[in-house]
């Protein structure tokens, strides 16, 4: 049985937030939410959020009663929609910048 949850639009580049990712992909849940609180990014806040959706989700909407038992089968994070803004420069021209958002998708199973 698989478990899904999803952060949509989250206000974190893609790239910064893959290397989050990256360090607890196939973990327990519980040692991922774990690892997470010790990393010191800002996407690690959001991973964790919707890692501890998704084990919500397990227990409310499929009975699940040992959460200890839950791996991170998959991690996602792909990009969303990007702000775009405008910076002033020198001799009156502007440079783009971009605010990037992320999807993220976290699978779990027992």
């Amino acid at each position: 049985m698989d478990v899904q949850a999803k952060g949509r639009y989250v206000r974190v580049s893609p790239r910064k937030a893959r290397l989050v990712a990256d360090l607890v992909r196939g973990k327990s849940a519980e040692a991922a939410i774990d690892i997470l609180n010790f990393t010191p990014k800002k996407a690690a806040k959001d991973i964790t959020k919707v890692i501890k959706s998704a084990v919500s989700n397990a227990e409310e909407n499929h009975g699940v009663r040992d959460i200890s038992g839950l791996k991170i089968k998959e991690i996602r994070v792909d990009g969303g929609p990007i702000l775009k803004r405008y910076m002033p420069r020198a001799y009156g021209r502007a440079t783009m910048i971009r605010k990037r958002t992320s999807h993220i998708t976290v699978v779990l199973s027992e």
